[in-house]
């Protein structure tokens, strides 16, 4: 039997739940947001809008292939990003996995306009909370992580927050998660059970996923190849991140990446 890697990382962040309240409490969360502007960059409509679509990510690394760049610097890497014309922005948060924080997603905000994702393993309120005091746009919400009602509660939630919601994907068995409160449907070619990558996921999906949805290709994609077949079959955004990080200069094969598009 395979390894649930998925598990052990819920383990792990209900783990640092805990500690973050005993720590801040929750009510001290909300108390630092009173007076903060409500509005937020819309991701979705750049995605929609962008001939390009590419969310890149920063992502230092993951627990199947260990660190794909330790001493990337955030900042750097976020604005050769936008310099090269990413659409929008990603960025890991958690620690033990992948590596990151979310004093990275705090610095990459004050540096950037373009809308930026905190990409997390979110399962409370709480995580919203951090996610909009440190700048986020928008927040992925996992499928695999949650169950239908808990799905919809944190969408919710996310929208009285002013954060756009992306839901992630991985089979058909997942389609119930979709609810009124999300803004962009993502398809991840990764099982986050296994690990195994295969984009061919997103066109076994494609079919199956609501009409009006702006929908996001996640994970494997390193040609512009597939990007073109993608955006054949409904895509509009593409989130990919060690294609980019695994480079010295993310920025500069961002940029070689989107020439080869030849849009």
């Amino acid at each position: 039997m395979k390894k649930d890697i998925l598990h052990d990382i819920i383990a792990q962040k209900q783990i640092e739940l805990t500690q973050q309240k005993a720590s801040v409490p929750e009510s001290a969360l909300e108390e630092m947001l009173d007076g903060r502007p409500a509005d937020g960059r819309s991701m979705k409509k750049a995605l929609a809008e962008s001939r390009v679509g590419i969310i890149a990510e920063f992502k230092r690394k993951s627990p199947s292939k260990g660190w794909i760049n330790r001493d990337a610097n955030p900042l750097e890497v976020a604005e050769g990003y936008v310099r090269s014309k990413a659409s929008a922005l990603s960025v890991l948060t958690d620690e033990p996995f992948f590596g990151g924080t979310l004093k990275d997603l705090a610095n990459i905000r004050k540096a950037v306009e373009v809308p930026v994702l905190r990409k997390d393993f979110i399962i409370s309120r709480y995580q919203l909370l951090q996610a909009k005091l440190t700048g986020a746009d928008a927040v992925l919400l996992i499928a695999a992580a949650l169950s239908p009602k808990d799905c919809f509660l944190l969408a919710q939630e996310a929208h009285t927050l002013n954060l756009e919601v992306l839901l992630e994907l991985h089979s058909e068995e997942e389609l119930g998660h979709y609810n009124e409160y999300v803004d962009m449907v993502g398809i991840n070619n990764r099982n986050l059970g296994t690990f195994h990558t295969d984009v061919e996921n997103s066109f076994r999906m494609a079919g199956k996923l609501p009409k009006d949805a702006v929908r996001v290709s996640e994970s494997g994609i390193s040609s512009p190849e597939t990007i073109h077949r993608l955006r054949e079959a409904g895509y509009q955004g593409f989130l990919i991140g060690e294609t980019f990080m695994k480079t010295p200069d993310p920025g500069k094969a961002l940029s070689d990446f989107i020439k080869r598009l030849d849009l």
